[in-house]
């Protein structure tokens, strides 16, 4: 069976017993933070159960590296939104260690995509159009700048409020453990 497929059968079966009644919150988080974190496939039950966040507590927001690679990009509008319409009062930027980002580069990115069937004269006329793919496809070599760069950016937004806490943290991947790399009550 393909994964939508598994996905719909199991929906079928979780909506007609009403699973979905232990999980019933707002749309408002509880303890109004919003989380910026990674992507990563070891962080999806992880990252909640180390912070000691349940459904309805926080809103999560997901990127590769939890990078905010545009200050006018979808994630800094996501973030914006959790603190302006859904009442969000913190922030929190979540990298990890050994995180796939830290090993990306442009060129392998790229050549990858043409492996799989992405023609060559598109990645062209992406360049051609001013696109910088360096710019856009670049990783990062250390998770702790990484997280200080995305808080940075984060806090200087012209839309953001002063005085909103802006925290930055790294989390191992393999134990929980949260390490503080940017106070936002200190900041």
């Amino acid at each position: 069976m393909r994964i939508v497929d598994e996905i719909l059968a199991h929906n079928e079966k979780f909506v007609a017993n009403k699973e979905f009644e232990k999980f019933e919150t707002t749309k408002f988080p509880e303890k109004k933070l919003v989380v910026l974190s990674c992507m990563d496939t070891r962080l999806v039950e992880l990252l909640p159960q180390a912070m000691n966040v349940r459904n309805g507590d926080v809103k999560i927001v997901k990127s590769a590296g939890a990078i905010v690679a545009h200050p006018f990009g979808s994630i800094m509008r996501s973030i914006l939104v959790a603190v302006y319409e859904l009442k969000a009062d913190e922030i929190c930027v979540i990298g990890h260690h050994d995180c796939g980002m830290s090993k990306i580069s442009p060129e392998s990115f790229l050549s990858k995509a043409i492996e799989k069937g992405v023609d060559k004269e598109k990645i062209d006329t992406v360049k051609y159009a001013g696109v910088d793919l360096d710019q856009w496809l670049k990783g990062f070599n250390n998770v702790e700048d990484s997280v200080r760069d995305s808080v940075e950016t984060i806090k200087n937004h012209p839309f953001l409020a002063s005085g909103i806490p802006v925290h930055g943290l790294v989390i191992d991947p393999s134990t929980g453990k949260l390490d503080v790399v940017v106070n936002g009550y200190e900041a």
